[in-house]
């Protein structure tokens, strides 16, 4: 049998929209159109920032303001920051999942492609099946003509333990049909103080979720959806863009490359649009970055330059599935699959390396991601039941990445809030939160118009206690966003889970054995 032929009878297993899960770009001479919104780290919009600086208990009132921050087709925010994510003209190719927008792509040109993506021939069909998270379960949904937050449903309260949890002396507690109780990890009164703050603020969706990274155990699972009362489970849902939380895997996969953390990459344009001019080297670079204060300034011209020059799709998509994207996440309540859509070459791969790409991303795994680095490069899984006999003690978890390179990961991270896109929300007099890292991102659906607004990371950097993930979707107007969210769910988090008390030997001990 031909190899050819092999692979169409591989293929045959294969539903054909899952082959690639990529994009490619329009051809023709059309450009890549970036979309409008800022990863600029603000809080809350001008006019409500009062409203942000509220303590943790949240408003007394409601706060008012409309949202001077945020970006519309290409309009691009009124700020400076070299991270902004906003439009430009022309638009993504993104194929339908029958095969594409060019007439129909048949079979057979999909298998051959396939086995290309790894490598070309059998084995690399075989690695595209074999290799858990490098084909995405799933048909990848368009983030401009088809942004899956459209078709966001409730969970079934069967299925959410939050929802049936019942406050027993200080521990949440489910009470099962045949009589049998759970205990939760989930800490009752930073519950209580994140979904308030969600409620207060009236936020149209939004979660915050809290986890122990050493351990995995899950501190808070805060939700609140203003727009649709009724929803639950928003924590578990993978309908969100990724936007620039995607730059975590890209810059970590740039550091397996060689690039580090001080290499500088020179630019020119690319803070608002993003075409494929910006990605090439000219005399007209007249500002550098180290990878490092693009990770934190959230320089997309950086990373899409970088992803082009360092990296191939199959090093992004490797890098992805060890991130758990493409992969089910071992958890109590089921969790949507993270999918991400790596396309093979050209710009589109580099837009997708810079966070602009067909990522999606729930905030139960953007704490996780976060943990990652907090765990010297393990993965540890989250855990919501305590155990019944004994404690829950820090497993192994598998290997995401060496010691190394998760040190040089933290130090990039520590520019978001040092120097980059949540300085001013982290350096808030009254709430600011020492030693911390993290990421922001943001994108914007135009029609309806949802801006999502992101924050991940954990604290104390050296010695890390709580790992946090937030997400809120605005309308144009409002009032608070992920990053200032992400503060508050670190700040109090921190509050909870306090430093472990240094067990020192009195004075009168001293030299004696």
């Amino acid at each position: 049998m031909t190899i050819r032929r092999r692979l169409l009878s591989a293929a045959a297993l294969l539903p054909l929209a899952l082959l690639l899960g990529a994009q490619e770009p329009v051809q023709g001479g059309a450009s890549v159109e970036a979309p409008a919104a800022s990863d600029s780290g603000t809080g809350a919009n001008g006019a409500s920032q009062a409203a942000a600086s509220t303590p943790t208990a949240g408003p007394s009132g409601p706060a008012s303001g409309s949202g001077a921050g945020v970006a519309i087709s290409g309009a691009g925010n009124s700020g400076s920051d070299p991270g902004a994510h906003a439009g430009g003209g022309g638009t993504i190719a993104s194929p339908s999942p029958a095969g594409g927008e060019d007439g129909g792509t048949s079979a057979e040109a999909e298998a051959v492609a396939a086995a290309a993506v790894q490598g070309g021939a059998d084995a690399g069909l075989t690695t595209l099946v074999t290799v858990p998270g490098l084909l995405p379960p799933a048909p990848v949904p368009s983030r401009l003509t088809a942004p899956p937050m459209a078709k966001l449903q409730t969970m079934p309260r069967a299925a959410d333990l939050m929802a049936r949890a019942k406050l027993q002396g200080e521990r949440l507690v489910v009470k099962e049909k045949d009589g049998h109780t759970r205990a939760l990890t989930v800490d009752p009164v930073l519950q209580a103080s994140l979904t308030k703050i969600l409620r207060d603020y009236e936020v149209p969706y939004g979660a915050a979720v809290v986890l122990e990274p050493s351990t995995g155990r899950v501190l808070a699972l805060a939700e609140h959806s203003q727009a649709q009362p009724e929803l639950r489970g928003l924590p578990y849902r993978a309908v969100f863009p990724a936007a620039s939380i995607f730059k975590i895997v890209t810059g970590s996969a740039l550091l397996e490359a060689g690039v580090t953390p001080t290499m500088e990459e020179c630019f020119h344009g690319g803070k608002r649009r993003l075409t494929e001019k910006h990605l090439e080297d000219s005399e007209r670079d007249g500002a550098c970055y180290s990878l490092a204060l693009a990770m934190g300034k959230s320089a997309n011209v950086i990373f899409a330059k970088l992803t082009q020059k360092h990296l191939t799709a199959d090093v992004l998509r490797r890098m992805a599935a060890r991130f758990r994207f493409n992969r089910e996440i071992d958890f109590v309540v089921p969790t949507d699959v993270s999918l991400a859509a790596v396309p093979e070459d050209g710009f589109a791969l580099a837009n997708t390396g810079a966070g602009f790409g067909d990522v999606y991303l729930s905030p139960l795994h953007g704490a996780l991601l976060a943990s990652v680095a907090a765990n010297d490069g393990r993965w540890v899984d989250p855990v919501l039941v305590e155990p019944e006999q004994g404690s829950l003690l820090p497993p192994e978890g598998e290997r995401v990445l060496t010691p190394e390179a998760a040190r040089a990961l933290t130090d990039m991270l520590e520019e978001t809030v040092t120097h980059g896109t949540a300085r001013g929300i982290f350096r808030e007099r009254n709430f600011r939160v020492d030693n911390a890292v993290g990421k922001t991102g943001t994108l914007a659906d135009r029609n309806p118009f949802r801006d999502y607004s992101w924050f991940v990371g954990f604290a104390p950097r050296d010695n890390p206690r709580v790992a946090v993930a937030a997400l809120i979707v605005n309308d144009p107007k409002w009032r608070i966003r992920g990053t200032w969210l992400g503060r508050e769910a670190l700040r109090l988090g921190l509050e909870r889970v306090p430093a472990p008390v240094e067990l020192t030997a009195p004075a009168s001990a001293a030299g004696k054995h």
